[in-house]
C-alpha cells in the first residue's frame, strides 16, 4: 500500500491527492495506492424479544434495536456470517445472520433462553458471549454454529446444526466448575474446544468435544510444566485452530519470570504476550513468547491479546499496551516469532481492544477502538469527555513482508466520548464499551464485517434508539447496543 509524500516539494501521483481528498471529506473511507476505496455501512441489529425471529436489518426501522454488548462474529465457508451478544449474565445472548455478505443481519432465536428448558439447574448464560463457525459440513450438509456464554458456575455452549434455525444447549460445557471469560473454537465438522479460567487456580483449560458439543471430553492446560507458575498472574486472550493442520492456538499475557523473581501477581506485570501451541489437539500445550517488553510495568492484559491464523499457517499475534495496538507474526506454528510492528497511527494516538481476522497468505485485516486523544499520562479510563472513539480497521496485504504496511480507516461514526475502563468486572469507570467486539471477512468476497458496542443517541432509521435511549442519555449505559460495520468497497484479504 502507499503512502502519501509529505515532503516539501515532493510530486505527488493523482491517485494519493484522490486518496487526501477523500479523506477529508469522509473520514470513514481511504484511498490505497490503486485508488481502491475502502468505505463501510453501519446499522444496529434488532433483539429477540421484542422483535420476532427473522427481524432484518437494516430496514425493520424502530424494530431494530437492542441493548446488548460485549459482541462478537464468525463466518461460515458457504458466507453466511453469524454474530453474537449478551444481554448480561442469566440474561442470555442474542444471535444474527447474514446471507447477504453482512449488508442485512436477520434476528435468529436466542441461543441459550430458549433453550433454558434443557438447563437443569443452571441459569442462562449471557456473559462473555464467544462464537464459532465449523470448518467442515455436518451430516446433514450444514455447518455447526456454536455459541457460548458465562454463567460463572459453568459455560453454556449452545449448538446449531441447521444454519441458525434452532439450537440446542449443554449448561455445563466446562469439565472444571467455577469458571470465567471464556472463548470458543471449532474444527473439522463436529470438534469445538472452549478455554476459560479456572477461578479456583488461575489455570487457562481448555476442553474440547468431539460431538459438536454434547459433551466436553478432554481436558487440557494452556500452561506446560516449564511455565505453571504463570497461574498465579496472567489474563487470557482468544482460542483458535488452524483447520488445515488442526493445532490449536491460545494466547495469553504474563510475567518474564515465576513469582518470587519479580514482585507479580494477579493482573500485574503482564509484559510477556505468549502463545500456548497445541499440536495433539488440545491434549497437551508448550508456551512459547511472542514478545517481551523490557519494561515490566507494560502490561498487555487489556482486553485481549488476540491470535488469527491465514490460509498459509502463518500465525498473528495482536495486542495492546493500552496506548498502541501492535502485530507479530510467526511461519513456524508459533514456535519464533518476528520483531512487533505497531499497526495503528494518526488520527487513532490511542487503539485499545484489537482482534484481527486473517485471510489468504500474509493479509489480515485487524480492528480497535480508537481516538485521537492521548496525553501520555492517564490510561483510557480517565480520559476526558472530549475523547472521542471510533471503530477502526487496518487492513495489510503483505504482513508477513519486512517492508509490511497497513491501510487505516475509521469504520463507523463516533461510538463513544471520554474515559474506557479496562479492568472487567473491577471496573469503577465507564464500561459502555465492555471489553470486546470482533471482525471477520466473507469467504466469498474477502471483505470485512465488524460487530461492536455503541451507546450514542442516533435519530437514524438504520440505528434507531432503543426504549429509554433519548438525547439526554447519550453517551451512557441506557443508549448501548450492538451494531455492524460491513465493508462496501476496497480491498478483501482473499
Amino acid at each position: 500500500m502507499g503512502t502519501i509524500d509529505n515532503r516539501p516539494g515532493a510530486v505527488r501521483p493523482l491517485a494519493l491527492l484522490t486518496a487526501a481528498l477523500v479523506l477529508a471529506l469522509n473520514p470513514a473511507a481511504v484511498v490505497n495506492a490503486a485508488g481502491a476505496r475502502t468505505s463501510f455501512t453501519n446499522f444496529s441489529l434488532a433483539a429477540t424479544p421484542p422483535s420476532p425471529v427473522g427481524t432484518t436489518c437494516p430496514g425493520g426501522g424502530s424494530a431494530c434495536t437492542n441493548g446488548a454488548a460485549e459482541p462478537m462474529i464468525r463466518a461460515g465457508a458457504d458466507g453466511s456470517f453469524y454474530a453474537s451478544s449478551e444481554n448480561g449474565l442469566g440474561g442470555g445472548t442474542l444471535a444474527w445472520k447474514s446471507t447477504s455478505g453482512g449488508h442485512d443481519f436477520a434476528t435468529l432465536s436466542s441461543p441459550n433462553n430458549l433453550s433454558a428448558t434443557q438447563d437443569t439447574g443452571f441459569a442462562p448464560g449471557g456473559g462473555d458471549t464467544d462464537l464459532a463457525v465449523a470448518p467442515a459440513r455436518n451430516a446433514s450438509g450444514n455447518y455447526n454454529v456454536y455459541v457460548a456464554s458465562l454463567t460463572l458456575a459453568d459455560i453454556d455452549v449452545s449448538t446449531s446444526k441447521d444454519n441458525g434455525a434452532s439450537w440446542s444447549l449443554n449448561p455445563i460445557g466446562a469439565i472444571v466448575p467455577g469458571d470465567d471469560r471464556e472463548w470458543i473454537a471449532a474444527d473439522g465438522a463436529s470438534k469445538v474446544c472452549v478455554s476459560y479460567h479456572d477461578i479456583a487456580t488461575f489455570n487457562i483449560e481448555v476442553n474440547c468435544s468431539f460431538d459438536a458439543g454434547s459433551t466436553f471430553t478432554q481436558l487440557g492446560e494452556a500452561f506446560d510444566a516449564a511455565h505453571a507458575w504463570l497461574a498465579d498472574s496472567n489474563s487470557t486472550g482468544n482460542l483458535a485452530i488452524d483447520p488445515a493442520s488442526h493445532i490449536v492456538y491460545q494466547t495469553f499475557s504474563g510475567p518474564k519470570d515465576a513469582p518470587g523473581t519479580v514482585a507479580c501477581g494477579g493482573f500485574a506485570c503482564l509484559n510477556v504476550v505468549y502463545v500456548a501451541v497445541s499440536t495433539d489437539g488440545g491434549k497437551t500445550f508448550t508456551d512459547y513468547p511472542v514478545y517481551i517488553n523490557p519494561n515490566q510495568n507494560v502490561a498487555y492484559g487489556h482486553q485481549f491479546t488476540n491470535v488469527s491464523v491465514d490460509s498459509a499457517g502463518n500465525v498473528y499475534s495482536v495486542f495492546s499496551d493500552n496506548h498502541n495496538v501492535s502485530y507479530a507474526w510467526s511461519s513456524d506454528h508459533g514456535q519464533t516469532w518476528s520483531a512487533p510492528r505497531q499497526v495503528n497511527k494518526s488520527p487513532s494516538a490511542t487503539a485499545i481492544m484489537p482482534w484481527s481476522v486473517a485471510g489468504s497468505a500474509g493479509k489480515i485485516d485487524i480492528v480497535w477502538y480508537g481516538t485521537s486523544y492521548y496525553d501520555g499520562v492517564n490510561p483510557p479510563d480517565g480520559y476526558p469527555s472530549s475523547a472521542a472513539w471510533y471503530v477502526y480497521f487496518a487492513q495489510s496485504l503483505n504482513a508477513t513482508s519486512d517492508r509490511a504496511s497497513f491501510s487505516q480507516v475509521a469504520a463507523t461514526p463516533i461510538i463513544h466520548y471520554g474515559g474506557v475502563c479496562l479492568s472487567g468486572i473491577g471496573c469503577t469507570g465507564n464500561r459502555d464499551l465492555y471489553d470486546d467486539f470482533g471482525v471477520a471477512v466473507s469467504p466469498l468476497t474477502g471483505l470485512a464485517s465488524i460487530v461492536y458496542s455503541d451507546d450514542q443517541y442516533r435519530n437514524d432509521a438504520n440505528n434507531a434508539p432503543a426504549d429509554g435511549c433519548t438525547p439526554a442519555r447519550s453517551n451512557t449505559g441506557r443508549c448501548d447496543h450492538t451494531a455492524i460495520a460491513t465493508q462496501t468497497s476496497g480491498k478483501g484479504i482473499l
